[in-house]
């Protein structure tokens, strides 16, 4: 994938992320910031749905690896539950993963057919989409993880590996790369060959995961700090 095809996406959603977060945090009422974050995350669902349905009418539909069930084709597919009833125990776990692996998934892109397929804007729609999700719920509604928060997310993960583990024996399959790496050049490829590198990526995540929480923690360190200067 050409260079321009990879960062112009990146720029369109930074630029796009950034405004509508101010738009609705300073000239949006309540009611409207909800819609617009419920209309958001149903916008990224409604392509992964899409795209699959235009799988299905090329007609070699293959379930070993076309259901949406790599971790950012899920959390697209169920991010409207979040979105519409808003639970903090769901941001919780999703913006760790949210962050973790759109991230990824966004400097390390892997995608089966460039611009201007179906595929070329799914991909992108669903990680940057999934990322301005979590942004907006973090800097609108103003939730923020906690240090408790990165363990549950760990731990959900687990879970969501475990699942993707048995589907795999299942179907034949390789959802979140656990029995391969992918195709395309990613950190999996830093750490071993398999069954080592999915060892050590589960690993990895701690230290990942408090990374991504070190802001929040510097920020309720500034708000205690200021709290106890008045």
């Amino acid at each position: 994938m050409g260079t321009s095809q990879h960062f112009i996406p990146i720029v369109i959603a930074l630029c796009f992320g950034v405004s509508l977060i101010y738009v609705a945090k300073h000239k949006l009422d309540d009611k409207r910031q909800k819609n617009v974050f419920h209309i958001l995350g149903s916008f990224v669902s409604l392509t992964i749905v899409a795209f699959n349905i235009y799988l299905l009418s090329l007609g070699n539909y293959d379930v070993s690896k076309d259901l949406p069930l790599f971790l950012c084709s899920f959390m697209a597919l169920i991010i409207p539950i979040y979105t519409y009833y808003r639970k903090y125990w769901v941001y919780e776990i999703l913006f760790f993963w949210v962050v973790a692996g759109t991230t990824q998934g966004v400097i390390t892109p892997d995608i089966a057919e460039g611009f201007p397929s179906f595929d070329y804007f799914r991909y992108w729609i669903v990680h940057l989409g999934l990322l301005v999700v979590m942004f907006y719920a973090t800097f609108v509604f103003n939730d923020r993880p906690t240090f408790k928060s990165v363990f549950k997310s760990i731990i959900a993960l687990q879970l969501y590996m475990l699942v993707m583990y048995c589907v795999n024996w299942v179907l034949g399959a390789n959802y979140t790369y656990l029995n391969a790496k992918p195709d395309a050049p990613s950190l999996l490829d830093y750490m071993g060959d398999w069954p080592y590198y999915v060892v050590t990526a589960q690993l990895v995540i701690i230290p990942y995961f408090l990374l991504i929480y070190l802001p929040f923690f510097i920020e309720e360190k500034i708000a205690k700090r200021k709290l106890l200067d008045k």
